[in-house]
C-alpha cells in the first residue's frame, strides 16, 4: 500500500542532506531545523531489515526523502535493469518518496564497474540514452531527474560538447534536469573550460534537483569529486549563480559520503544552503508545495 506522500518546501526547508548511517544516532536526538529533507540511494535501503530498515522507517514517517540512484546505468551497453526499477519503484511507494534522480552515465555491462563512465557524445547516443530514459519513467511511473556527472576521460568521436549533450538528452526524453555544481566545477578544471558558461548552456528551466559537495585534489592537480571535503568558495559560488539561472526555489542537496563529520559540521554547511536560497530567491512566505514545472511530483 502506498504511504502517504511528504510535501517538500515546507517553512522554506528547501536543503537536505543525504542519509547515512553514521549520522542515525546524532539525527534520532534532533534534527536540525535547517535539513528540510533526507538523501537516499535505493541500492542501499531497498529491502533492509533490521535495526537499519527499523530506523529508515521511523525517519520516513516524519521527513521528507528523496531517492537518488547509483547503478541504474542509464547510457550503458547491458539491457537496462527493469528489476531494480521495480524495485526501486515499489521502495518509493513503501516510503511515501515521489522524486527519483540518477546519473547521465554508465557503470555495467556484464557486471557492476563500481564507477561512473561518460557517454560518448554523440547524436547516436542522445537518441540510446533517451530511449532508456524514457522506458525507466514507464516503469517508475513517474519523470526523473538526471544528473550530470563528473568525468576524468573524454571518450572519442564526439558530436557534440557535453552542455550540448546533457540538453540533447533531457529535451529528447523529456525528463527533468539533476544538475550537480560540484560535478560542473570537478569537469570545468580537469578539461578547462569555463563552469559559469557551461551553466548557461544546460537546461535550467527543467531543474528538478540540486546537489553540491566538496571534492579531491591530486599531487598533480587533477579533481576527483569524491563527497568527502567541505565545499569551497567557487562551487557556492556556481550554486548562486545556479539560483540566479534558475529562478525559483529547487530541492538542494549536501553530499557527504567520506570523512564525515559530526552533524553539527554538516549543518553549517546546510544552513549556507538555505541562506544562498534566501538571498537569491527570497524562500519567506513560500507555499507549502514545491513549485516544479515540468515535474510529477506523486508517485502514480
Amino acid at each position: 500500500m502506498a504511504r502517504h506522500t511528504h510535501s517538500i518546501g515546507v517553512d522554506n526547508t528547501w536543503s537536505g542532506l543525504g542519509f547515512r548511517r553514521e549520522l542515525i544516532p546524532a539525527l534520532q536526538q534532533a534534527v536540525p531545523e535547517a535539513i528540510g529533507f533526507f538523501e537516499v540511494a535505493p541500492e542501499n535501503w531497498a529491502g533492509m531489515g533490521g535495526r537499519a530498515g527499523r530506523d529508515l522507517r521511523a525517519f520516513t514517517e516524519r521527513y521528507p526523502f528523496v531517492c537518488h540512484g547509483l547503478s541504474l546505468s542509464l547510457g550503458g551497453p547491458g539491457p537496462l535493469d527493469d528489476i531494480l526499477l521495480r524495485r526501486t519503484r515499489d521502495f518509493m511507494r513503501e516510503h511515501g518518496m515521489s522524486l527519483f534522480t540518477e546519473h547521465l552515465s554508465w557503470c555495467a555491462d556484464d557486471s557492476h564497474l563500481y564507477d561512473l563512465l561518460p557517454i560518448p557524445m554523440t547524436e547516436d547516443a542522445v537518441r540510446y540514452t533517451a530511449e532508456r530514459i524514457a522506458r525507466a519513467q514507464d516503469i517508475l511511473g513517474m519523470r526523473i531527474g538526471v544528473e550530470n556527472a563528473s568525468t576524468y576521460i573524454a571518450p572519442p568521436g564526439a558530436e557534440m560538447t557535453e552542455a550540448e549533450f546533457v540538453r540533447a538528452v533531457v529535451e529528447q526524453a523529456d525528463c527533468l534536469l539533476h544538475l550537480d555544481v560540484n560535478n560542473i566545477y570537478v569537469n570545468s578544471q580537469n578539461f578547462g573550460f569555463d563552469p559559469h558558461a557551461y551553466l548557461h548552456q544546460l537546461p535550467l528551466e527543467r531543474t528538478c534537483y540540486v546537489h553540491v559537495a566538496g571534492h579531491y585534489v591530486e599531487d598533480d592537480g587533477l579533481l576527483i569529486d569524491t563527497h568527502g571535503s567541505d565545499v569551497i568558495d567557487p562551487v557556492w559560488q556556481l550554486l548562486q549563480a545556479a539560483y540566479q539561472r534558475i529562478g525559483h526555489p529547487v530541492l538542494t542537496c549536501l553530499e557527504r559520503d567520506f570523512n564525515i563529520p559530526d552533524l553539527q559540521t554538516l549543518t553549517q554547511e546546510v544552513k549556507h544552503i538555505a541562506r544562498l536560497q534566501q538571498q537569491v530567491l527570497g524562500l519567506h512566505g513560500l507555499p507549502s508545495q514545491a513549485p516544479a514545472p515540468n515535474a510529477t511530483r506523486q508517485v502514480a
